[in-house]
């Protein structure tokens, strides 16, 4: 049996604020397992979706909320209407679950309860703790695999670049979570390499992994279903189907009550496949 390496991309939902400085109830960092035989794929899937829209150049997620004649110089998107977007964000949200062995992994964060404790004084405290309990989902992921398939199932990882100063941080970050005094501890042992570090618009999967955080923010932050309801599918589950804890993964795990910034439960409405098909008829500016 070929063994297949599953390449794992995250990206995030926005910037964190400092605690003194909250304004928003939610950070997301999200993340898709992408089998190197589908990989291709997905970039095809890609290229054809923004070739359809005339797109040339990168697509993130920020750009479909930018006010028409406020877009900043990278926009690619600037010559679509609304209803363009809305068709172009559907298809390329859809694209990923085309392909069932393509895993979703969602990290959400409640800011006003993890500055509550005392070990996340710092974004950086918050945005190291969620990528570790993504790279744990991710391993424990791999480690599923390998039992099912009988082979031993590798994955490496790779994040959007930020400042030089948050790169090194995270890398160094990343080499203490996998190690103990130099060797690599047994529940990361399917991960390889270290961390890689990639500008979006060079990887398909950082560019998905934006989409991918994108949709949950508006879910999670604003109730906007329709995005979410398009990747809910290929979200991590166990075995009994349970997505909470596994796919999707509350950070902390008990959230202060009675704050009216937190959406609970984060259980997804259960929904018929045609009621997840995005109605287009009705164009609305969301913003991301």
């Amino acid at each position: 049996m070929r063994l297949v390496m599953h390449i794992f991309s995250i990206d995030d939902s926005g910037t964190i604020p400092p605690p003194n400085k909250i304004t928003q109830g939610h950070f997301i960092l999200g993340g898709l397992s992408i089998p190197e035989e589908q990989w291709h794929n997905l970039e095809r899937d890609f290229s054809q979706i923004c070739k359809q829209f005339s797109i040339n150049g990168e697509v993130k997620w920020r750009f479909f909320g930018q006010k028409i004649g406020r877009e900043d110089k990278t926009n690619t998107l600037t010559h679509l209407s609304l209803l363009e977007k809305d068709q172009l964000r559907s298809k390329l949200l859809t694209s990923t679950t085309k392909y069932p062995s393509v895993k979703i992994i969602i990290g959400v964060v409640h800011l006003p309860t993890i500055y509550s404790m005392p070990t996340m004084r710092h974004p950086k405290d918050v945005y190291h703790h969620v990528y570790g309990l993504l790279t744990d989902r991710f391993s424990h992921h791999l480690q599923d695999l390998t039992q099912k398939t009988g082979s031993k199932i590798h994955g490496i990882m790779i994040s959007d670049h930020r400042n030089p100063a948050q790169d090194q941080e995270l890398r160094n970050s990343h080499i203490d979570l996998m190690n103990d005094h130099g060797t690599r501890k047994p529940k990361y042992e399917n991960l390889i390499e270290n961390l890689f570090l990639s500008p979006s618009h060079h990887s398909i999967g950082v560019q998905f992994a934006d989409f991918i955080a994108g949709a949950a923010f508006r879910y999670i932050e604003h109730g906007d279903e329709r995005w979410y309801n398009l990747i809910e599918p290929n979200i991590l589950r166990d075995a009994s189907g349970e997505i909470n804890g596994h796919g999707l993964v509350k950070i902390p795990d008990v959230w202060k009550e009675k704050d009216a910034e937190s959406r609970e439960p984060l259980e997804p409405a259960l929904m018929t496949q045609s009621q997840r098909t995005l109605d287009t008829s009705k164009i609305e500016d969301f913003s991301p």
